[in-house]
């Protein structure tokens, strides 16, 4: 699926999938006439993050998700791959020796954040990477908008903290009024809303690492 600003594929488990994911990645990059640094890092993290999948033993001939999604003008970007295998991908510090292991240790390098995200629907995880160009402001202002404008994507402050959106879906009350129901990140119930509710809501969630939501 293409959108003017997302961009969502699967592809198979097999090595040729990596540079078939840094193609498709390069042709998002050049519609949206992103800059060179900031593509450069992204194919370097996306490929690491497939090449993890790829690798994930998992049940039956189960495909990787991709998605690929800009916001703002090109300056902020966020890589998505999911898969049906178990467990949690966990940065490794290996020594001199060993020939591998340091895929995460690049993406923890190169991204603003990344972390890992349990599939709400499905089986599996999505390990998801946001890069900011050079000079690009990490925390935009906050503003105030109705629950029933809010979208995937977007960051809102519940609970007293930041949660990202996964999700939003229009409901009705069983007395007839309008409401919406939101899927956070990090799993649990969705939080339900008058649809007219002022949430607090910013682009990008705080700086963080693995398992930020």
């Amino acid at each position: 699926m293409t959108t003017p600003n997302e961009v969502t594929f699967k592809l198979s488990r097999c090595r040729s999938s990596v540079p078939r994911a840094r193609a498709a990645l390069r042709a998002a990059l050049g519609e949206w006439r992103s800059g060179q640094p900031l593509g450069d890092e992204a194919e370097l993290v996306l490929s690491e993050l497939v090449t993890n999948a790829v690798r994930v033993p998992v049940p039956g001939d189960r495909m990787v998700g991709v998605r690929i999604e800009r916001r703002g003008r090109g300056e902020f970007l966020r890589l998505e791959v999911s898969d049906a295998g178990p467990g949690r991908p966990e940065v490794r510090r290996p020594d001199e020796l060993d020939k591998g292991g340091r895929g995460l240790l690049l993406v923890e390098a190169l991204a603003h954040r990344w972390g890992v995200d349990v599939r709400r629907a499905g089986i599996g995880k999505t390990v998801w990477a946001e890069l900011l160009a050079p000079g690009a402001d990490p925390a935009p202002a906050e503003a105030q908008i109705a629950a029933v404008s809010v979208r995937p994507g977007q960051c809102v402050r519940v609970w007293g903290a930041w949660h990202t959106v996964r999700a939003v879906r229009s409901e009705r009350y069983a007395s007839g009024g309008p409401a919406v129901a939101i899927a956070l990140s990090g799993g649990g119930p969705a939080l339900r809303l008058h649809a007219a509710e002022p949430l607090t809501v910013r682009a990008l969630a705080p700086a963080g690492r693995v398992g930020s939501p």
